[in-house]
């Protein structure tokens, strides 16, 4: 399954919406897919979709999701991370009305620079190649993104704190 997210902003993202139901019509995407399009104005035809799911859904998509296709927003595909997936990142633009600037584009090409294991697709046309690039045995590997390392240092602050 291939479970895609366009976050909570209020802009639609048809762009993405679009791009995605368009492959699955066509049969570039045999996979069963989940969008949440959000203020989308778009309505998928061949996809599932519903415009707003709760935390506690979008856990469960991310965890039974193959590839997770998600917007610039770091939560995100940070969740899609914290599942050991690869995310395919499709940054908003503002030259199509999605955002306001072009800030999920820059600080996802930041995160490229630094070797962070994500998919970014500025060119919609490429979502077939990049989805098709997705190595499921990625799956098994683990990502560290320094969290137990945070916390703990976080402990120590707050035992420093308390004492």
């Amino acid at each position: 399954m291939i479970f895609v997210t366009v976050g909570t902003h209020e802009q639609p993202f048809n762009r993405l919406v679009k791009a995605v139901d368009m492959l699955k019509l066509n049969g570039k995407i045999t996979e069963s897919v989940f969008i949440q399009t959000g203020y989308s104005t778009y309505v998928p035809q061949a996809c599932e979709y519903k415009d707003f799911i709760s935390m506690k859904q979008i856990d469960k998509y991310m965890q039974q999701a193959s590839i997770v296709i998600t917007h610039g927003g770091p939560s995100s595909f940070v969740m899609a991370l914290q599942y050991n997936k690869v995310p395919i990142v499709v940054p908003r633009l503002s030259k199509y009305n999605e955002h306001v600037n072009d800030h999920q584009l820059t600080f996802c090409n930041e995160l490229i620079e630094r070797n962070f294991p994500i998919k970014v697709v500025e060119n919609i046309d490429s979502l077939t190649d990049v989805i098709g690039s997705i190595n499921l045995n990625d799956s098994n590997k683990k990502i560290n993104l320094n969290n137990d390392r945070f916390v703990q240092q976080f402990k120590v602050v707050v035992s420093r704190i308390l004492k």
